[in-house]
Order: structure tokens, then C-alpha cells, then sequence
């Protein structure tokens, strides 16, 4: 067995070196380890330096270079997507840096022979960052938070009117069971990473599931590309630092020498203490992750109407402007035609009116209520100190509620009329015996 151990100690090829040190730096860059000390005290001003300066860095190169999809001026934004001409500038610029720094370093340190040390530290840390960003997905899916089961204005929304990101959102959110199985996979993963013992079946695993997570970003355009790409890439990286061990088990059908990668003599020690202060920083990050899920899915489920909005779809029955009644037209796109109330102080209108959150066809909004008044406060989003408007209201009985007063300029009188209308998809159908097909 012995002369299938490859030495740790001998010495690497060109190609190997020089690949070495391009994804050492782009995966220090891509992971921004620094991040992760803004939580000591004062520490965040140096990493909010280095952080803008990285910003006019990607905006400058692009600017001047990159011009990612014929994009010049790129801005970064938070609104959700990891798709942005921004993040694809910034990983444009990863990678020239990359290949910059392998240059520079090889032309430097030519005659080093291995890098085993370093490659040992970057395998460590790249296998840290899998698992807490895999326990972080994970842990939102168990919860079933990242992909929720589809409100009853998504359930409104005709399927054509879905973009494909939606739809396989909706499709994943829909069965619970499924989402918490996905989780519970990406949670198994971080745990077997974080023993040396298991690192292998964990990168195995996760190559797995982070390909699969890459498709359906890819094949349902889902802006969250490059990351998971990256996220590929870090395990391939992991996995490539095997690739013999790992072939003789699965393809040469020979016997697979220990793995050495994650093994190194820690002699001295500073170094015993070093990883056991990473692997202590590890587990908070963990526990803090797991502790924020649990308080988002505690507050997600704890948020109520007030008595007189309960939650289902209603149909607009009256709906004045200035004493004018307008009849129910389908060429009329402003004129309200049904409300959906949510659980969850939000709600969509079938209108084309252009003072909401347009989003599928319908008009999504939220709203408070101020029961001394009555009154019920029209919000964009929530959270927004200015409302788009108020308006009084009154419940004539358990299914038929009154809204009145001004809307802008005008004034109006809306009434609106729960609907019987039901939603298959909410009852999470089940059958183990199918006569037909469905």
C-alpha cells in the first residue's frame, strides 16, 4: 500500500505551482476572509477601507477594461441578485489578479520546490468556508425559509405570467418535506467537512449537491450564478487535491492510500493553539448562523392581521372614484379587481395601477392598521416610514369590508367581498395509490 501514497515532499511541477498560486489568491480574494473580523470592535474600519477600496477598483477597471455585457458604469447594489454587472466586473477582476499575482509570485519564488504548508492552510480554509456556507443555506432550507410555500397571491398569479427563477422557487417552496431534505443534505455536508476523517465523503457529497444547486441556477436563471459556480470550483479544488486516492477507489478498482491533505505536523505550539482558535471561530459562526435562523422563523410565524383582515382572496364588488361608480371592465386596468390579504401584514391587488409594487401581473403591498381609528395604512414595502395612503375601514360582517376616504386626489369607496375561490395546490396533495395520472 505504501508505494500508492504519493509523498507529500516531492516536488511539484510547473503546472502545479503555477496553478497553485493563481487559486490561492483568487479564492483568499473570492472568500474575503477579512469580512469575518468586522465583528471584532474597531476592526470594521480597516475592512470598510479595504472594502471601498476594492469597490473603486472593480468600478475603474470595468470603467476602463472589462466592460462586462458591453457595460461601462457599473455601481454595486443589494437587491438580491449575484448576478449584477457589478459582480461579474468583480469576478472579472478576481481573475486577472489571479493570474497577475501567479506571475509576479512565480517570477519571485522560482525556485521553490512544493508549497505543501500553504496548500494545507488554503485546503483548511477553503474546506471551513464550504461548510459554513453550506451549514448556511442548509439550515435556512430545514426551516423552511429560503424558499417559502407559495402565498396565496403567488397561487393567483397565472403560471405564464411566472418568470423561471419564480417558478422554481414556488416548485421548491411548494413541498416542505423536499426543501427540508435539500437542507438536511447541505447541513450533512458541513458536518462531514469538518472532520478530517470525513473531508473527503464531505467534498464528494458537496461537489454533488453544489452542481446540483449550479444547474438549476443556470437552467432556471437564477441570479445567483457565479456564486454557485464558485462554490463548484472550491469543491473541484478540494477534490482535485485527492484525484488519485479518489480514482483508485471509485475507477481503477485499486486500494486508495489514506488521505494526507488535511494532515500536517503541527510541531510547535502556537500552531496547536492557532487551529484551535479557528476551529473555535468555526463553531460560532456556525451557532450564529443557526441562531438566526431560528429567530427569523420564530418572528416569521409569530406576525398576525388584526382580527378584521383575515387572510384570504376578495373580490371587489363596488368600486367608487369621486362618487363614480366604475363597473368591473376588463379594459379597465387601474380599477381594482380582487384583493388578497396575506398573514402577514402584505397583500396584492389585480390592478395595473403603478402606485404599487408591481411584480406577475399583480400590485403587492403592505400595510399596518390602526384598529382605535380604523384605519389601514397603505405601504410600498414594509418598513417604509411614508405611506402610499390610508384609508378608513369598516366590517360590515365576517365576510364583507369597507374601505373609504382619500386616495390621492380622489375619493374613493371600495367594497370588497370574500371569495370562495380555492387553490388545489394549497391542500399538499399526497396519494401513495394513483388510478390515473394527474
Amino acid at each position: 500500500m505504501t508505494d500508492l501514497v504519493v509523498p507529500q515532499n516531492n516536488p511539484w511541477n510547473f503546472a502545479q505551482k503555477i496553478l497553485f498560486r493563481f487559486f490561492f489568491i483568487y479564492f483568499v480574494l473570492f472568500t474575503s476572509p477579512w469580512d469575518t473580523l468586522s465583528a471584532i470592535p474597531g476592526v470594521h474600519y480597516i475592512t470598510d477601507l479595504l472594502d471601498n477600496a476594492i469597490v473603486w477598483l472593480v468600478i475603474q477597471c470595468n470603467e476602463h477594461f472589462f466592460r462586462v455585457f458591453g457595460v461601462k458604469h457599473v455601481q454595486q447594489v443589494f437587491n438580491g441578485s449575484g448576478d449584477t454587472s457589478f459582480d461579474w466586473a468583480y469576478n472579472y477582476l478576481l481573475l486577472v489578479l489571479g493570474v497577475i499575482g501567479a506571475v509576479v509570485w512565480s517570477l519571485i519564488d522560482r525556485k521553490r520546490k512544493s508549497y505543501r504548508q500553504l496548500n494545507y492552510l488554503l485546503c483548511l480554509f477553503v474546506r471551513y468556508s464550504l461548510a459554513i456556507i453550506s451549514f448556511g443555506y442548509g439550515i435556512q432550507k430545514i426551516f423552511a425559509l429560503q424558499m417559502p410555500f407559495p402565498s396565496t397571491s403567488q397561487l393567483a398569479t397565472p403560471l405564464g405570467d411566472l418568470l423561471p427563477m419564480r417558478l422554481s422557487w414556488l416548485f421548491i417552496g411548494y413541498s416542505t418535506p423536499y426543501q427540508v431534505f435539500s437542507g438536511v443534505m447541505e447541513v450533512v455536508v458541513t458536518a462531514l467537512l469538518l472532520y478530517r476523517r470525513t473531508a473527503t465523503m464531505g467534498v464528494l457529497i458537496g461537489t454533488a449537491v453544489f452542481i446540483n444547486v449550479m444547474m438549476l441556477n443556470l437552467c432556471y436563471d437564477i441570479p445567483v450564478k457565479l456564486f454557485s459556480m464558485n462554490l463548484v470550483l472550491l469543491c473541484l479544488y478540494l477534490a482535485a487535491n485527492e484525484y488519485r486516492r479518489i480514482s483508485c477507489f471509485f475507477w481503477l478498482n485499486k486500494t486508495a492510500a489514506a488521505c494526507s491533505v488535511y494532515d500536517y505536523p503541527l510541531t510547535k505550539k502556537w500552531m496547536r493553539i492557532t487551529r484551535l482558535v479557528i476551529k473555535l471561530g468555526v463553531v460560532f459562526l456556525l451557532c450564529k448562523s443557526f441562531y438566526e435562523a431560528l429567530q427569523y422563523y420564530h418572528q416569521r410565524n409569530t406576525i398576525s392581521n388584526p382580527k378584521d383582515f383575515t387572510p384570504g382572496v376578495y373580490d371587489v364588488i363596488t368600486y367608487v372614484v369621486n362618487k363614480d361608480t366604475l363597473p368591473p371592465l376588463i379594459t379597465d386596468s387601474l380599477r381594482w379587481k380582487d384583493v388578497i390579504i396575506e398573514n402577514n401584514g402584505s397583500g396584492s391587488i389585480h390592478t395595473m395601477d403603478t402606485m404599487f409594487r408591481k411584480r406577475y401581473g399583480r400590485s403587492y403591498f403592505n400595510f399596518t392598521v390602526d384598529t382605535l381609528q380604523p384605519v389601514i395604512h397603505f405601504q410600498k414595502r414594509a418598513g417604509d416610514e411614508a405611506d402610499l395612503f390610508s384609508l378608513h375601514y369598516l366590517r360590515r360582517d365576517s365576510n364583507t369590508l369597507q374601505l373609504y376616504g382619500q386616495r390621492r386626489n380622489d375619493s374613493v369607496f371600495i367594497e370588497l367581498k370574500r371569495s370562495a375561490r380555492h387553490f388545489q395546490l394549497a391542500e399538499r396533495q399526497f396519494h401513495w395509490l394513483s388510478e390515473a395520472n394527474r
